[in-house]
């Protein structure tokens, strides 16, 4: 291969570090802990000043909810390359929809395991 085969690549990686380095110089020179700046430690929301905390403490429970979540979601986004390349399986003689069918029950097992540990009620 040639050196101008990369020149693609290269670019790009040169055009992501530069958005990155922008973005991140951005928020330095005009976010909320720039120099000068009168909402220093305050949050800022909609331009109504904060009450309460700045910082309070989320429940555990919210992070297992939000993994929950995250681990479901991942799991269904494995399914869309299966419905892509499904005519491919199909021309080729490859039966799909047992691995499709377990994989799915797998997911359905996981979350009637979550509904009876009561891991998706938010109060107790």
């Amino acid at each position: 291969m040639t050196a101008s085969a990369y020149l693609p690549f290269l670019i790009q990686v040169l055009l992501a570090a530069a958005i990155t380095g922008g973005v991140i110089a951005a928020s330095h020179l005009f976010g909320q802990r720039a120099k000068g700046s009168k909402i220093k430690d305050s949050a800022y929301e909609c331009g109504i000043a904060g009450e309460g905390l700045v910082h309070t403490r989320f429940s555990v429970k919210f992070y297992l909810t939000a993994l929950l979540f995250m681990l479901f979601d991942l799991e269904v986004v494995i399914l869309v390359p299966w419905t892509f390349i499904y005519r491919e399986f199909l021309a080729n003689q490859i039966a799909i929809l047992g691995p499709v069918l377990f994989f799915l029950g797998v997911l359905v097992l996981g979350l009637v395991y979550e509904i009876k540990k009561g891991a998706l009620e938010w109060e107790k």
